[in-house]
């Protein structure tokens, strides 16, 4: 069935549809969104899911003495699955730019499942010794090298999708699907936790979560199906300036200060994530000695407030300016973060812990939309996903991958429970250094 021009024009008075909805007679806008944002989610589900069994992982696959040698060993597994990503980032999204977003995305999904399928079927430790952890680690770097690709070419198109006044809420609708795939990942834990035994759990309970993912990964292939091609669409490509090959080279060559500003940028928002939604379960049961269900509880709040309050931080970035709302909430969040961190320490309740992980996650949310909206802006057409996926991958490698593993290694040079507050904090204070070097796009062409 056709869709009319009226369907795919875009909810904005007096604008017209960009040229994605205009060549674009199968589906509707919403169903492209749907197909970018699904298949995105999917793969988030699949790479985060890890963060929620990382104790169960850990105890199978790295074993070690004492709670806090464990917990860096599995928290650095964590992290490894992110040192793949720059490469992943830089490779897939040359290809990207190149070939096409859609090839990219399809690529990045099949990668996803395969790297799914290893840890599904990976033996133990006990039943084979040290390959046990080189096969966790390997599917790791799959998924991160997938994963880099995934999220430069599914933003870019996303925005390259949206009208110059909308882009931060398309933005958001990117964050509403990786919330989401992680509130999902969290339930699972959470239902799995509930309804199992100890011994079913670590038997084979952990490993469900990897096998929908792998199970998913085919579908997210075909949702995506009939998503048009934009990197042909606009000014670009009426001069021929489709990338060759040489997206690589371009953006290290002519975008070297958008290059810096990103890293920073992404420094802030990556940080303040990754310590309050995937860190926290850990947290709650090895550091607050609460039950296993508690973090996962704790995690599904964070991700259902993200996902939840995403598209009003995209709307508002699109209002006042990405660069305000971004700075603005930096500051929010690093007044906030320590008393948070304190009152979950002294007072070691389900009441206590999820409200306050919630307003943390109500502030994360309103900078990792503008952060992550400011990303493909920052790039003309022809490298946009070669530029974002460098930037964003090395911030998230270096910052938000290892997060967990700083907060670990801080608590344990200092003897603080508080040591991940102050890393939130000085990650998002130096991010704010990155906005003077960047161009306030909203409401503006990107080209």
């Amino acid at each position: 069935m056709e869709i009319s021009q009226a369907e795919t024009s875009l909810p904005v008075a007096g604008k017209a549809a960009p040229p994605a909805f205009a060549a674009s007679g199968k589906i509707g806008r919403a169903k492209a969104v749907a197909a970018i944002t699904i298949g995105n989610g999917l793969e988030y589900f699949e790479f985060t899911s890890y963060s929620f069994f990382a104790i169960i992982i850990g105890k199978l696959y790295f074993p070690a003495d004492g709670d806090i040698a464990q917990l860096l060993l599995v928290t650095a597994t964590f992290g490894i699955g992110f040192v793949a990503r720059p490469i992943g980032g830089l490779l897939l999204g040359a290809y990207a730019d190149r070939v096409g977003r859609k090839a990219a995305m399809t690529l990045t999904l099949q990668l996803m499942a395969l790297g799914s399928a290893m840890i599904v079927f990976a033996p133990t430790y006990a039943q084979i010794g040290l390959a046990a952890p080189l096969l966790i680690v390997a599917a790791r770097l799959i998924q991160g090298f997938a994963l880099g690709g995934e999220i430069g070419a599914s933003t870019s198109l996303l925005m390259e999708y949206a009208d110059d006044s909308s882009r931060g809420f398309y933005g958001g609708l990117q964050a509403v699907s990786q919330n989401l795939s992680a509130l999902l990942g969290a339930l699972t834990g959470l239902l799995l936790t509930t309804i199992l035994t100890t011994e079913s759990l670590e038997g084979w309970g952990w490993r469900i979560p990897f096998a929908i993912g792998l199970l998913m990964g085919p579908l997210g292939v075909f949702i995506r199906r009939n998503l048009h091609e934009t990197l042909d669409d606009g000014p670009a490509a009426s001069h021929g300036k489709r990338s060759q090959g040489n997206a690589i080279g371009t953006v290290f060559a002519q975008h070297k200060k958008e290059i810096a500003a990103g890293i920073l940028l992404t420094m802030g928002n990556t940080a303040a994530i990754y310590i309050t939604l995937y860190y926290i379960p850990t947290y709650a049961t090895k550091i607050l000695h609460m039950s296993m269900s508690a973090g996962l509880a704790a995690a599904c709040v964070a991700a259902a407030v993200a996902a939840l309050v995403a598209p009003l931080a995209g709307m508002l970035s699109d209002r006042v300016g990405r660069k305000k709302v971004f700075a603005a909430f930096c500051l929010l969040l690093s007044l906030a973060i320590y008393p948070a961190f304190a009152l979950i320490n002294a007072h070691t309740a389900l009441p206590v812990l999820l409200p306050t992980i919630a307003l943390l996650s109500l502030l994360t949310t309103f900078i990792a939309v503008p952060g992550l909206v400011m990303l493909p802006e920052l790039f003309p057409r022809a490298v946009r996903v070669t530029g974002m996926s460098v930037v964003y991958c090395v911030g998230v490698s270096i910052f938000g991958g290892f997060a967990p593993f700083f907060a670990t290694e801080l608590m344990a040079l200092s003897g603080s429970n508080l040591a991940p507050s102050w890393y939130v904090i000085g990650c998002a204070l130096i991010a704010i250094l990155s906005l003077p070097l960047i161009q306030e796009k909203a409401g503006r062409p990107i080209g």
